[in-house]
């Protein structure tokens, strides 16, 4: 007996300024093992912020070790914000200190249009990277809302380029 395919689709009407983000955490060394285990799980803990619709956890690869996160968002200026709150914050400040082995992504995609990358010691090129070119995360380039062309919704850095960038910060 022949089965037909269940097709289904999906009405976004009322998601008019969705985001989807992925996100991947790397192990680049053997220490970045415990990095991972350590740093990675405090992130899915966190209380589920207003304005995530959906979070996805999935497994990029097992050699290297590469786990991934996919996030939808009701709106940009929700990611953002909580981006910058408690705990992730500090996660991310932390990390950007000292990724301990690992390497971090993420790629953000606005139902609006635009889209925007970031690769932090990621050693091998990956999605948009893959075929478009790479450049310092510097200046306009910088911040999230900045790189997908929304520098009205940016909000201040977790961590600033001069307290990554200049020497005694």
């Amino acid at each position: 007996m022949v089965s037909r395919v269940n097709r289904e689709t999906v009405d976004l009407s009322s998601y008019p300024d969705l985001v989807v983000v992925y996100l991947g955490m790397r192990v680049n060394r053997l220490y970045g093992l415990r990095t991972l285990i350590a740093r990675g799980p405090r992130i899915d803990r966190s209380d589920q912020p207003a304005g995530l619709l959906a979070h996805e956890p999935f497994l990029w690869s097992l050699f290297p070790m590469h786990l991934g996160i996919r996030q939808y968002w009701r709106d940009l200026p929700t990611l953002l914000a909580w981006a910058r709150s408690e705990p992730h914050r500090l996660w991310w400040r932390d990390f950007l200190r000292g990724s301990g082995g690992t390497g971090f992504w993420h790629e953000t995609y606005l139902l609006r249009g635009g889209m925007e990358a970031v690769y932090d010691d990621i050693p091998q090129r990956r999605g948009l990277a893959s075929f478009a070119p790479v450049h310092p995360a510097r200046g306009a380039m910088f911040g999230a809302a900045a790189r997908v062309g929304r520098p009205e919704d940016d909000l201040a850095p977790v961590v600033t380029e001069d307290d990554l960038y200049t020497p005694g910060h």
